[in-house]
C-alpha cells in the first residue's frame, strides 16, 4: 500500500507520517512532494497510489491545480489552515479535511472513513474550490474627496496611507496632501486590496510604498516610519507582527 504525502513543510510532513504509522505500520509513505510541479510529475509515472494526504497551499501554488491536470480515483484527505466552519460545511461531501495542526482524534476519524470505504473518489473539485478559495472582490480604485468647495477623485495608486485622528478619517497622498473622508478606517480597510494595504494598528492603514523604515521595538513589536508622516510612534503589536512580516514578504 502506497500513501502519498503532498506537503511543503517538512516538519508537518514528518509529524503526519509519525501519526500515520500507528494505523499503517509497514506501509510505504511517499514524501518529498512539496510543489504542484513535482506532484504532477510523480503522478504521471505513478498514477494509482492508495491514499493521498494533501495540503492546500504548496510552494508553487494551490494543490487543486494538481487534480485539474491529473485524473485520479484515489481517495484524498486534505489538510488546511482554513476556517473550521468551512471545513465542517464541506464534510457533508465525504471528502475529509483536517485543520492544521492536525488533531490525532480527527486523523483517526478520517482513517476510519477510508478503511470503511466511506470516502468518495469522484469528488466535486469545482465545489471544493468555490468553498475554500478566496472570493474575488472588487476593491475601490479611487476615493471621492472634498477640498474646500471642490470635489475631486483620488486614485488608489496616489494614496500613501489612511489614518484616523480625533474620530476623523484622513487620506494622505504620496505628495503629502491630506483629505477628510466620510468613512471610518474599518470601512476603508474592507474596501482596499489587502495585498497593497495593511492595517498597522487602530490608527493607520498604509500602502507598501509608504513605508520608509521598520525598526524592532520592545516586547517583540515593530516601529514603523511612514513617508511624509510626523508621527514617530507608529507601533505594530506583537500579535500582528507575524502577519505584517508575511505581508511584506508577499
Amino acid at each position: 500500500m502506497r500513501i502519498v504525502i503532498i506537503e511543503d513543510e517538512r516538519p508537518a510532513a514528518n509529524r503526519l507520517i509519525r501519526l500515520l504509522e500507528a494505523y499503517f505500520g509497514g506501509e510505504e509513505f511517499i514524501q518529498g512532494l512539496d510543489s504542484v510541479k513535482k506532484s504532477i510529475q510523480w503522478f504521471a509515472e505513478n498514477p494509482h497510489p492508495d491514499l493521498i494526504f494533501c495540503d492546500i497551499q504548496l510552494a508553487d501554488g494551490i494543490s487543486f491545480e494538481i487534480f485539474e491536470q491529473v485524473k485520479l480515483s484515489t481517495p484524498i484527505i486534505f489538510s488546511t489552515a482554513y476556517d473550521q466552519y468551512a471545513i465542517k460545511a464541506f464534510k457533508v461531501n465525504a471528502i475529509d479535511y483536517l485543520l492544521k495542526p492536525i488533531d490525532p482524534e480527527e486523523l483517526a476519524r478520517s482513517i476510519s472513513k477510508f478503511k470503511a470505504n466511506q470516502l468518495k473518489p469522484n469528488f466535486d473539485l469545482e465545489a471544493l474550490k468555490e468553498l475554500l478559495l478566496p472570493k474575488t472582490t472588487n476593491f475601490k480604485s479611487r476615493f471621492l474627496v472634498k477640498f474646500g468647495e471642490k470635489i475631486q477623485s483620488i486614485g488608489i495608486e496616489e494614496v500613501s496611507f489612511f489614518f484616523s485622528e480625533a474620530r476623523v478619517t484622513f487620506l494622505q497622498t504620496k505628495e503629502g496632501k491630506q483629505f477628510v473622508l466620510d468613512q471610518t478606517l474599518e470601512q476603508i480597510e474592507s474596501q482596499v486590496d489587502p495585498v497593497s494595504f495593511f492595517r498597522l494598528n487602530r490608527k493607520y492603514l498604509c500602502s507598501f510604498p509608504s513605508i520608509s523604515d521598520i525598526f524592532t521595538y520592545s516586547n517583540s513589536r515593530l516601529k514603523i516610519k511612514l513617508q511624509n508622516c510626523q508621527d514617530d510612534d507608529i507601533l505594530i503589536s506583537r500579535e500582528k507582527t507575524a502577519d505584517f512580516k508575511s505581508w511584506l514578504d508577499g
